[in-house]
């Protein structure tokens, strides 16, 4: 190696990154949400959760930036509607993502709730033909149009995200006030509105590239120019616009997400 040239290692993992760049007010309770194909939902501690209640669920300890440890789920994501999308165009049925998100608002609410961590869904291929046979052995209705099959991905997500927040709060005993969403699924204006609804309280969403920000603010730190993680958070809330969700059908979705409960009872 060459003298004077300096190694900085930054976050070993990518979610890493992006929690280190969640752009948290100080002194607020906050949860986060990485948001892409598959979602990761957690808070940051300065000491592993290591009791019999965080393994059942299950949530995993990982190291995450400067001695902090993400306490977190890994949970189904934005997979779902790419999947239907990628068998909506084998059948010649060409939409991108904001047309998609456009039609799931258009559809009738709540009529087909998914289980979104059933298995088969997580293997490719098939998608819509999964979804069918989820609805049938449910006893739902099957979805039909376009619409009908993103809108019932995306409110399914958003009423696991709540399953997962207060799984979370129950093993911790501590309310979360604001969920943070970081990442590129962030981009989905419909399936924020429905997380803010589902878990009843604010949203905020950016940034979405924070993986890359994350770790080149990790390197200014190791570099001396920023002094800790709270500045480093200071600076990518006062850098980028973040939006604000929050929510208004508060009843409509708590029995959605009792009917959704029965589901996953099943």
């Amino acid at each position: 190696m060459p003298d004077g040239v300096r190694v900085i290692v930054p976050a070993g993992h990518d979610t890493a990154g992006a929690v280190a760049a969640v752009p948290a007010e100080p002194g607020i309770h906050w949860a986060y949400l990485s948001s892409g194909t598959w979602s990761l939902m957690g808070v940051e501690f300065g000491q592993p959760v290591i009791n019999e209640q965080a393994r059942a669920v299950p949530f995993t300890n990982e190291l995450g930036v400067a001695g902090t440890i993400r306490f977190l789920r890994n949970i189904s994501g934005l997979w779902l509607v790419q999947q239907c999308r990628h068998q909506f165009e084998v059948m010649g049925q060409y939409y991108d993502y904001p047309e998609l998100s456009q039609m799931a608002s258009q559809a009738e609410p709540f009529r087909t709730l998914l289980g979104t961590e059933y298995h088969p869904f997580a293997v490719p291929g098939d998608m819509l033909e999964k979804i069918t046979t989820f609805s049938e052995t449910t006893g739902q209705p099957v979805p039909i149009e376009p619409g009908q099959f993103i809108r019932c991905c995306l409110e399914s997500l958003a009423l696991t995200y709540r399953h997962t927040l207060n799984c979370l709060e129950n093993v911790l005993n501590q309310r979360f006030d604001v969920l943070h969403i970081v990442g590129g699924g962030g981009k989905n204006a419909v399936l924020n509105q429905m997380t803010a609804e589902a878990i009843g309280r604010k949203v905020v969403v950016g940034p979405y590239e924070a993986t890359a920000v994350g770790n080149i603010l990790i390197q200014a730190m190791g570099s001396g120019c920023i002094e800790s993680l709270a500045q480093l958070r200071d600076i990518v809330a006062k850098s980028f616009t973040l939006q604000t969700f929050m929510p208004d059908q508060a009843e409509l979705w708590a029995q959605a997400y009792g009917r959704f409960c029965e589901i996953l009872n099943r």
